[in-house]
């Protein structure tokens, strides 16, 4: 972070991490919501059915999976982006 005193160095970090955090908590209200809206139709005990645990548990497992891939695809389409960056950098020296 070049060209930041330390004073704006720490703001900034603080300013991101509050953005991750709240992206983590939207994600995750989102995966509730999902999983909820998808497996829990029963409302007339306390406790959740066999059936409705295990749908929320697929559920969750389906969706960390799904971001798991999700994040790995990412990943690789950076990497791939970079080599072309510089790939492009080295032609342009040329």
């Amino acid at each position: 972070m070049d060209g930041l005193t330390a004073a704006e160095t720490r703001e900034l970090e603080q300013r991101m991490q509050k953005a991750q955090m709240k992206v983590f908590f939207g994600l995750f209200s989102n995966l509730v919501d999902h999983c909820f809206m998808s497996c829990i139709d029963d409302f007339t005990s306390k406790s959740l059915s066999g059936r409705e645990t295990g749908c929320v548990t697929r559920c969750v497992q389906k969706h960390m999976a799904l971001s798991q891939r999700l994040s790995e695809r990412f990943q690789e389409h950076n990497v791939r982006m970079t080599q072309q960056q510089q790939q492009q950098q080295q032609g342009a020296f040329r």
